[in-house]
């Protein structure tokens, strides 16, 4: 950590605290509103009022993202954050169960407004903090980091569980998010210059503009691809990991759950050995060749203990891609269009989650089969793209030859 920037670290910082609040407050909104209601439904409309305005907003907001200043916004939304977790809280003090759904629906619906403005900023915020040939490392840390804290949250929530009311874990979060807004007071703004005041024909031209500068840059709409179809995997992950190791392989509730631990723990080792690994074209390809052969692995492993070795195995392999691919997304993105274009990547990223969902739902294919088309959809991808690259950096040294 001693060669990146103090900005750096104070954004590092700030995410991981953040991501952590985050994860354990999202396990006790589950868990409160399930108490409340017992109702399944109810918790699929929670997911809804978070997930509809944030889609909403990822796809419109993005020409406003290249005008603001990063570091405040972020801050600022902490902030926020940090306030409207309390509310749920507020709800149950007041002993009406009414009010403590309202402060669920409430939450939610700020934090799905928040989070896609978030992500964009502090996505495109790690250039301005890191030289070109630390932004493959960076990446990577982050990502790693923030995905341990996903992994950690859980159980050390179901700590707090043990030690204090369910209610009160928010005040828990609400000081992370606190202690977060005061991390990133630190970044350094640059002086924002101050351009026309905003109308709706300027929005529509630098909407246009935005949309029209990523699908004509192949390279962005390249990487953007790769990543969305990473996400698909993802979100039928979501749905079909419990059965598949409860009714297709018999496990036990302690297996799943070493099964669910398996691939942050293998995205750490991932992250580590990324920065001992080359920056090429060649190694992010091979990683989301491996990760999607994680997947499809799960085809034909017949015990539990594999289908473990098969996570370890996808969350060593995904982080050299997915950081990798990050930092190339960076630097193809020109400057000024950076956070605007990060908001059209990450609104493909996330609208492909709910398809991956979708499509687990309704299928009617045998589970093992359904892993198998997920992983095919990635390697197959990454396979042309990684012989597309190897007969490319053959013709550059051909050329240097001659």
């Amino acid at each position: 950590m001693s060669r990146y920037s103090s900005g750096f670290k104070a954004l590092w910082i700030g995410e991981i605290v953040s991501e952590f609040a985050g994860a354990a407050g999202g396990i006790i909104n589950g868990l409160l509103l399930y108490e409340i209601t017992g109702s399944k439904e109810w918790m699929g409309a929670l997911w809804l009022v978070y997930f509809i305005p944030s889609l909403i907003l990822q796809c419109i907001s993005s020409p406003f993202l290249n005008h603001v200043v990063k570091a405040r916004m972020l801050k600022n939304m902490q902030l926020i954050r940090a306030v409207v977790y309390l509310f749920p809280l507020l709800g149950y003090l007041i002993g009406n169960d009414k009010a403590v759904i309202v402060g669920l629906i409430v939450l939610q619906s700020f934090l799905g407004l928040l989070q896609p403005i978030y992500a964009s900023l502090s996505f495109s915020l790690v250039p301005e903090l890191c030289k070109e040939e630390e932004l493959v490392n960076a990446n990577g840390l982050l990502d790693g980091t923030l995905r341990m804290m996903s992994f950690l949250a859980p159980g050390i929530t179901s700590l707090f569980l043990y030690l204090i009311p369910m209610h009160y874990v928010y005040v828990f979060s609400a000081s992370l998010f606190l202690l977060s807004y005061f991390s990133l007071a630190r970044i350094k703004s640059p002086i924002q210059i101050k351009g026309a005041a905003w109308t709706r024909k300027i929005w529509w031209s630098e909407m246009k503009e935005g949309y029209k500068r990523f699908f004509t840059t192949p390279d962005l709409v390249r990487l953007t691809f790769l990543s969305s179809l990473v996400q698909f995997a993802v979100g039928t992950t979501m749905v079909l990991s419990v059965p598949y190791i409860r009714s297709t392989l018999n496990g036990e509730q302690w297996e799943y759950a070493i099964f669910a631990g398996s691939f942050p723990v293998g995205y750490a080792v991932g992250t580590f050995l990324l920065r001992k690994l080359p920056r090429t074209s060649v190694f992010m390809y091979t990683g989301l060749i491996g990760g999607g052969l994680s997947f499809s692995l799960l085809f034909l492993v017949d015990s539990v203990q594999l289908a473990w070795l098969c996570e370890l195995f996808g969350g060593i392999m995904f982080p050299l891609f997915n950081a990798q691919s990050a930092s190339y997304f960076q630097q193809y993105a020109p400057r000024d269009r950076l956070s605007q274009l990060s908001a059209v990547r990450l609104f493909f990223l996330r609208i492909t989650m709910p398809f991956g969902i979708l499509f687990a739902s309704v299928s009617m294919m045998e589970v093992r089969f359904i892993f198998f088309i997920i992983g095919a959809c990635i390697f197959i991808p990454g396979t042309y793209y990684l012989i597309k690259s190897l007969i490319q950096s053959k013709q550059l040294v051909d050329a240097g030859k001659t």
